[in-house]
């Protein structure tokens, strides 16, 4: 018994690892292809994939009529709008900084279940919100208050925090009704139809005039088989045994893993300001997350799932 339960942590702590290195192997896709490029082909790959396993456990759900509305504004949200700021920030910043923004979404979920939903949040939250954001500007700025890094860049990855707390809104009500790997599969697939017209006007011609790159592509590979589909496989088996809380505790060490990633891959400088605001993000996170309601658990774990 003891043994299975090694074995859960163990895969917890992969899916961690693999979401962190989808940080670094969007820098490695972007030395040849685009973002949209990227975040098409990636869809594709991941929702062929989920679709079969969603079958082969018989986790595959038809959408009710009714529901088809909130699918549509649920994947404007999550993939499209996120996918967008993410994707397109990491153009502008380094992988460490894209990962410590988005790494404050969890602290956000809760709020957007009390303000739209009428749940309750205690005061915990909301100092842990602040202790984050410090921990944020001290990555951010430097000792004279000077951006550090791109404006432009962080303000599309805080447009992916913000379409993150928007799919949260409309994912209430279908959490109720269908599955993770159904809700996934699902608004991955509507995300591939917002993203293609993109595709085909802005990087179709750039993808179809450039020779075809492996190495690159096989990038787009990895963000699909493992921060796509095996992160997400991983992460529901461990929450399944060891419970929502403690497995989110977890998601606070991608910030982590993402800088000493980016250092040894793609040769990011690793300064000790980087881990002191990391620190501070993280301690501002697990204050936060100590008391997560149980009404929004759910809610949570469908988003970062997605997320990644």
């Amino acid at each position: 018994m003891q043994e299975k339960k090694w074995l859960v942590y163990l895969a917890v702590i992969f899916a961690m690892v693999f979401w962190a290195l989808s940080f670094v192997w969007v820098k490695e896709v972007y030395t040849v292809y685009g973002p949209l490029t990227t975040v098409l082909f990636r869809l594709v790959i991941a929702s062929l994939l989920l679709m079969a396993f969603a079958f082969l456990t018989g986790k595959m759900v038809k959408i009710e009529r009714k529901d088809l509305t909130a699918f549509i504004l649920l994947s404007l949200f999550e993939p499209f709008l996120y996918f967008m700021g993410e994707s397109y920030g990491l153009l502008y910043v380094s992988s460490t900084v894209g990962a410590i923004i988005v790494a404050t979404i969890p602290l956000f979920s809760p709020i957007a279940a009390s303000r739209f939903h009428g749940e309750k949040q205690s005061a915990r939250t909301f100092v842990g919100i602040m202790i984050s954001f410090l921990g944020v500007s001290v990555v951010v700025f430097d000792n004279s208050f000077n951006l550090t890094a791109s404006p432009l860049g962080i303000a599309l990855e805080f447009l992916a925090v913000a379409s993150a707390i928007g799919y949260i809104v409309v994912l209430k009500n279908l959490a109720v009704k269908y599955n993770p790997s159904a809700i996934i599969t699902y608004q991955n697939l509507f995300g591939i139809i917002y993203f293609l017209p993109l595709w085909l006007i802005f990087e179709y011609k750039d993808f179809t005039s450039i020779p075809f790159n492996f190495p690159a592509f096989a990038g787009i590979l990895k963000l699909s088989v493992f921060a796509s589909c095996i992160a997400f496989i991983l992460y529901a088996h461990s929450v399944k045994r060891l419970g929502i809380n403690s497995v989110n505790i977890f998601i606070n060490i991608i910030p982590v893993f993402t800088a000493i990633f980016a250092w040894y891959i793609l040769d990011e400088p690793l300064t000790l300001r980087k881990f002191v605001g990391i620190i501070i993000v993280i301690s501002g996170l697990l204050l936060a997350q100590v008391k997560l309601r149980k009404a929004t658990e759910r809610i949570v774990a469908i988003q970062q799932d997605a997320g990644r």
